[in-house]
C-alpha cells in the first residue's frame, strides 16, 4: 500500500539513495500521486514486473504534493507527479517543477491535444449531462448552454463551482464562446439550481434519480461505476437516468484528464520516461478503460467495458489541454461572480 504524507521519511531515504549511481537510477522510481484509485495498484505492480524498477509512491492531495516538491527543491526525491485535471497540471508546470518530456513513443501514441511539452494525459473522462427520464426531455439538454435555459429553473444539481471538474468545463466554455458568454451561462445555470451545490458526482446522479432535481452534470466514470454495480439500488438509479453527450453539433463534449509530468530535478529520469511510456502502452491503456471506466488517451486501444460501450460513441472536444488549463483561473472568477460556490 502507498504511504501517506506523515510516513514519508523512509521513502525519502530510499529515493535519495538513488542519486548514488546510474544503476540505482534504473531500479527505483519515486512517484507523488494525487490519483487515488485502489484499482491502480495493478498498474504499478505490472510496471515493476516488466522492468524490474521498484516504485515508491507517496499519495496525497494535489496542493500538498506540489508544496512538498517546491519545498524540497533540488533535493526532492520525486521523479513524477500524477494528478487528475488539466488545470492542476498546468499550475504545477507554471510553478516550474516539470522538465520537458522527450519521447518519440509518447509523441506517436498520445494525440497532440492531450499533451503539452512538459506534461501528458494518459486517460480521459467526459463531462456528461444526465437527466431524469420521467421529468425532463432529452431535447431540452443537448448542450451545456441549454442548462442555463429558464425552463430548467429549480432543476439543476451540480457539485461545487470551485471543483476542478467544473472549472475545466468553465474554461472550455471560455475558450469556445468567450468570457462574456461564459459568464452569462454561469449566471443562468446558478438561477436553475435545485439546491446549493454539495457532494460529489455520484451524489448528483442519485439526486436526479430520486427526483430531487431533473438534471445533473457528472463525469462519465461515475455513471459507468453505477452501471457496472450489482447492487439493486444502483441499478434503480441507472434505470431512471437518461444520458446526453453535450454539444455534438458544435465543439463536442468536454473532456478532462488524468496526467503526469516529470519533475525537473528527477533523480531517476530514465525510469520516469519508461513509466510514462508504459502508461501509453496498450496494456495500461486498456486497464484505464476496463478497470477504472475511463477512456484511453490512445485512440487505437479497444474497449472491453460494457458500461462504456453502452454509453456509445461521441464527439469529444479536441481543445488542447494546455489551453484549457490556462482559463481555469478566469473560470473561477466568473463562477464566483455568478454565485456558483
Amino acid at each position: 500500500m502507498a504511504r501517506s504524507l506523515p510516513r514519508w521519511t523512509a521513502l525519502t531515504l530510499i529515493a535519495l539513495a538513488a542519486h548514488t549511481g546510474a544503476q540505482a537510477q534504473e531500479k527505483v522510481l519515486n512517484i507523488y500521486s494525487a490519483r487515488h484509485y485502489q484499482t491502480d495498484e495493478a498498474l504499478y505492480d505490472n510496471f515493476t514486473k516488466q522492468t524490474g524498477i521498484k516504485i515508491n509512491r507517496l499519495d496525497g492531495k494535489e496542493d500538498e504534493l506540489l508544496e512538498r516538491i517546491k519545498n524540497e527543491g533540488a533535493r526532492s526525491p520525486a521523479d513524477i507527479l500524477i494528478t487528475v485535471d488539466a488545470a492542476r497540471l498546468e499550475i504545477a508546470d507554471q510553478a516550474g517543477i516539470f522538465q520537458p518530456i522527450q519521447s518519440k513513443v509518447l509523441e506517436q501514441r498520445i494525440p497532440a491535444n492531450l499533451r503539452t511539452p512538459n506534461w501528458i494525459a494518459f486517460s480521459t473522462r467526459a463531462r456528461l449531462v444526465v437527466y431524469n427520464k420521467r421529468d425532463v426531455k432529452a431535447e431540452w439538454v443537448q448542450t451545456y448552454g441549454d442548462l442555463a435555459h429558464p425552463r430548467l429553473k429549480g432543476q439543476i444539481c451540480v457539485r461545487s463551482g470551485s471543483h476542478p471538474y467544473n472549472l475545466s468545463l468553465g474554461a472550455a466554455v471560455i475558450s469556445h464562446e468567450g468570457p462574456a458568454q461564459a459568464e452569462a451561462w454561469a449566471r443562468g445555470l446558478v438561477q436553475n439550481f435545485a439546491r446549493a451545490p454539495k457532494g460529489g458526482d455520484t451524489d448528483q446522479l442519485r439526486a436526479v434519480a430520486a427526483g430531487e432535481c431533473g438534471v445533473a452534470i457528472s463525469n462519465s466514470y461515475y455513471l459507468a461505476r453505477l452501471m457496472r454495480s450489482t447492487k439493486p439500488e444502483d441499478r434503480q438509479v441507472v434505470e431512471s437516468l437518461g444520458v446526453v453527450w453535450p454539444n455534438q453539433a458544435s465543439w463536442g463534449t468536454h473532456i478532462n484528464i488524468s496526467g503526469a509530468g516529470i519533475i525537473k530535478t528527477a533523480p531517476n529520469r530514465d525510469a520516469a520516461v519508461k513509466f510514462l511510456e508504459y502508461l501509453a502502452s496498450d496494456q495500461a491503456q486498456s486497464y484505464f478503460a476496463n478497470g477504472n471506466n475511463e477512456w484511453p488517451a490512445v485512440p487505437s486501444v479497444k474497449l472491453d467495458n460494457p458500461a462504456l460501450k453502452a454509453m456509445g460513441t461521441f464527439k469529444p472536444d479536441t481543445l488542447n489541454v494546455g489551453e484549457l488549463a490556462k482559463n481555469a483561473a478566469q473560470a473561477q472568477r466568473i463562477f464566483d461572480r455568478a454565485g456558483w460556490r
